[in-house]
């Protein structure tokens, strides 16, 4: 039976293999080559000023900003003008640098093998990190809540880094409903970076998009299909009723979110609330996160933190929430604005370890 092979898909049509397309050579490499030719005429018109150590920086500008063959074949150029300018001048020292050289190329070529397994050269790669951080950060934002509502965050990073393996996510899915996701991946600071970029885009796709009470579950089904070996997460997540201050708390193996009464002007823990860590047992459904409820009245204000914020090496988990919830009651006296960023900063963690903090409040 003959087939109308312009009636199928191009994928099945196709007879013959793809060809591979050429390696385009961009701007860099033409640069570099004219910089090695002025180099070696600088070497060879005056021996006795120039330094044969001009071709070193030209062979780790190559590293950074050109393919590997690319890379290679510069290297080779740098080569041939280094022994060409070397057997004309003939002067001293030219040895030593030579051995300086042919380490510099053979160091730039461990690091570039690392970023051929990522298919970027340094300079691409570095580019695309920056683009990854700046996405993590709009991925965080938090949407502005009505008149009479207030939500704030701080992230800070282990030790400075651009990621972190903290992260939040917020939306507005209908005008008189909140709701607000805190997540810590298994890992800080750049090691769960891009877990936390995969975990925060998927997770605020969930958000809003199904019940509150099957957020946890379908987070977690997410979770365990992607099967990395250290593929675990705590969560908080809540849905906050705007027009009654109403809200129900979900928890994953996650530290208690916090209710402050303005009445007496305390911190409560919202009891009621839990669940195992998101990523490690399969078929959770909606009964397996029990759900807190409570409300919200005027004054009153809802507090999430990781255990960056409360856990400290050798002290008592409970020692370290009554020190965060100190550190909440002075942050909260001088206004709840800003608190977040303030409570973050005096995390028992410190510098050493992710810290995350949101803070929801009615005025």
């Amino acid at each position: 039976m003959a087939i109308d092979l312009s009636l199928a898909p191009r994928r099945l049509a196709r007879t013959h293999p793809p060809v591979a397309e050429p390696t385009r050579i961009g701007p860099c490499a033409p640069a570099l080559l004219s910089l090695v030719a002025a180099a070696l005429a600088l070497t060879l018109a005056w021996p006795s000023a120039a330094s044969y150590a001009l071709f070193i920086p030209l062979a780790v500008a190559a590293g950074m900003l050109l393919p590997r063959r690319q890379t290679g074949f510069v290297f080779g150029c740098l080569a041939v003008a280094y022994l060409v300018s070397m057997d004309q001048t003939r002067l001293s020292g030219a040895a030593p640098i030579g051995l300086v050289l042919l380490a510099t190329m053979a160091l730039v070529t461990v690091v570039d093998r690392r970023h051929t397994r990522a298919g970027v050269t340094p300079a691409v790669g570095s580019d695309m990190l920056v683009d990854l951080r700046e996405r993590l950060r709009a991925q965080g934002r938090l949407p502005v809540l009505p008149t009479g509502w207030n939500v704030e965050a701080s992230v800070q990073p282990a030790n400075g880094d651009s990621f972190s393996g903290d992260f939040v996510v917020g939306n507005c899915p209908t005008a008189d409903r909140f709701e607000l996701a805190l997540v810590d991946v298994s890992g800080k600071g750049c090691t769960a970076g891009s877990r936390s970029l995969l975990l925060g885009g998927a997770f605020a796709g969930l958000l809003g998009a199904m019940e509150p009470r099957r957020f946890l579950p379908a987070a977690n089904d997410y979770l365990v299909r992607q099967g990395w070996s250290e593929g675990f997460a705590t969560a908080v997540h809540a849905s906050v009723d705007l027009s009654t201050g109403e809200y129900t708390v979900g928890s994953a193996g996650h530290p208690p979110a916090m209710h402050f009464h303005a009445g007496s002007g305390r911190f409560v823990p919202v009891a009621g609330a839990s669940g195992v860590l998101l990523g490690v047992l399969e078929r959770q459904g909606p009964d397996d996160f029990v759900r807190a409820h409570g409300r919200l009245a005027r004054g009153d204000a809802l507090l999430f933190v990781t255990d960056g914020v409360i856990e400290q090496p050798g002290v008592d988990l409970m020692q370290g929430v009554d020190r965060m919830l100190g550190h909440a009651d002075r942050a909260l006296a001088t206004g709840a604005r800003g608190a977040a960023t303030r409570i973050c900063n005096l995390g028992s963690g410190g510098c050493g370890d992710d810290r995350a903090v949101v803070v929801i409040w009615r005025e």
